[in-house]
């Protein structure tokens, strides 16, 4: 059917089809959260590329990660080419097409897609499509079996300390999935091999003096009963789940803003702190307004 959303005409289907049969979720209610929480949504994902993983099938099919603009993208969707030279790719010399989610046709237009996640960089693009410094730094605490997010809880009071230090403020987010996720706000002066070297020092220099609970390396037979701090999300290439997307998990989790005070609970008490769905995080904007940007 052909729905007016903000003077753009979108041709919407199937909004019976389940995406989560855990849950009976159906993609008209994955379309009415995206419309919900957009208006704490869009100003984290202006002016950034936009990364989706699309299922197609739902959450209990295959998936796919999906860069460029897709055929029969409408005339009216934002679109930058963005070069993937160097260190923001890694891959050699070429563009990507990237969609820029800005307004809430194009939302609607991804989540009808079945673009459950949406993942964007540290870095924002200009009028032009010219990518700009990282105007944040992110750490994504992982935890590895049997850590949880009792453990990710009292790891991030340790990098909010340490970052406190470098006088950088940041904010917490739940993941959506296992662990947490720390943003700190920076002026722009680095360029995404800074901001890279900052996280990763931060998350040396905590591995060094909380080696049973902390570990900043790669290699997954070292994270057992750790928190990785995977610093390397900073680099010009990678991306990271944005607040307020949901994720494709069993349930519709979602990457949740929340506050120090939580933090400091569940690092108190193992059953203090959990994962959120959308139905949650639809409660928490109407009681807190956007927590992220705060």
């Amino acid at each position: 059917m052909q729905v007016e959303v903000e003077g753009r005409t979108l041709t919407i289907s199937n909004l019976d089809k389940v995406l989560y049969p855990a849950t009976g979720t159906t993609k008209g209610e994955v379309l009415h959260y995206y419309a919900q929480v957009a208006p704490v949504l869009l100003p984290h994902l202006a002016d950034r590329a936009v990364t989706r993983i699309r299922w197609p099938h739902g959450v209990q099919g295959n998936s796919f990660f999906e860069k460029n603009t897709p055929a029969g993208t409408p005339s009216w969707v934002r679109t930058h080419e963005v070069p993937t030279t160097g260190s923001r790719s890694g891959k050699g010399e070429g563009t990507i097409r990237f969609p820029i989610c800005d307004d809430l046709a194009t939302l609607t237009w991804l989540a009808n897609l079945a673009a459950l996640e949406l993942h964007v960089h540290q870095w924002q693009v200009d009028e032009d499509g010219t990518p700009r410094n990282p105007d944040r730094l992110v750490i994504d605490l992982d935890p590895g079996e049997p850590a949880g997010l009792h453990e990710c809880a009292r790891v991030a009071l340790l990098v909010r300390n340490a970052l406190a230090e470098r006088n950088v403020a940041c904010t917490p987010v739940t993941s959506g999935s296992k662990g947490l996720h720390l943003y700190a706000p920076l002026p722009g002066e680095l360029d995404s091999d800074g901001t890279t070297a900052l996280a990763k020092e931060v998350a040396e220099g905590l591995q060094k003096a909380h080696p049973d609970l902390v570990t900043a390396a790669m290699t997954k037979a070292k994270r057992p009963g750790k928190v990785f701090l995977d610093w390397s999300q900073n680099s010009g290439s990678k991306t990271t789940i944005s607040p307020y997307s949901l994720r494709g998990r069993e349930r519709p989790m979602v990457a949740t803003p929340i506050t120090w005070d939580e933090v400091e609970e569940g690092a108190e008490d193992e059953l203090a702190l959990e994962q959120f769905d959308f139905e949650d995080v639809l409660a928490r904007v109407e009681e807190h307004g956007d927590l992220f940007e705060a």
